[in-house]
């Protein structure tokens, strides 16, 4: 079992570490949010439904409105409770749909990485970032290593890279990352502002 310290809370990462389904939904609720929080979510959410691991089946049959109440808290497992719970809740569905509610079935049998991503980027709320980030994760952390993980990956699968939750490991990478992530944003902000300035000037 892998040991992971991304929500820098003892029983959330175990959760996180045995549970794929705790692991899938902690990076659905990695959007808008800080990333620790996020990864934290799934054990808030456990704990609340009484269990010790999270079934898909359970989440995917949960009365909408008793789902959103679990996500509201106090504390709210997301910033936006009433619509990552409905997102948790397809994401579910679809897991019971076509692969027997296994969040795992996900990677068991991916054959390479190209099949890995198309997989993940299928669930609801998982855009081509959120999947590379995913694979890129599974890959470093989580020992699902089919051929071609890191090309599938993309800049995130690089080795020694600090530009996402699949590159955390403790306090210090945490803190890395998100610097990369500050930096990121603020390079983007200046960018948006040059063009704006040419468009004005044309």
């Amino acid at each position: 079992m892998p040991t992971l310290r991304i929500a820098q809370d003892p029983a959330a990462d175990e959760l996180l570490g045995r549970d794929p389904l705790a692991l899938l939904l902690g990076m659905l609720f990695d959007q808008q949010f800080p990333m620790e929080r996020a990864f934290a979510g799934p054990r808030l959410l456990a704990d609340r439904m009484g269990v010790d691991t999270l079934s898909a089946a359970d989440i995917a049959d949960a009365d909408p409105e008793q789902l959103a109440a679990w996500f509201q808290g106090p504390p709210a497992v997301h910033r936006y409770p009433g619509s990552m719970a409905a997102r948790a809740q397809a994401v579910c569905r679809l897991l019971v749909e076509r692969h027997d509610g296994r969040a795992e079935s996900l990677w068991s049998d991916a054959p390479d990485g190209a099949t890995l991503l198309r997989r993940i980027g299928g669930l609801p709320g998982f855009g081509a970032q959120k999947a590379k980030i995913l694979v890129a994760l599974l890959g470093k952390q989580y020992g699902v290593t089919p051929p071609g993980w890191r090309e599938a990956a993309g800049e995130y699968g690089a080795e020694g890279a600090a530009r996402s939750v699949a590159d955390v490991t403790g306090p210090e990478s945490l803190a890395a990352v998100r610097r990369f992530k500050q930096e990121a944003k603020q390079a983007a902000k200046q960018a948006a502002g040059q063009r704006a300035g040419t468009a004005a000037t044309s």
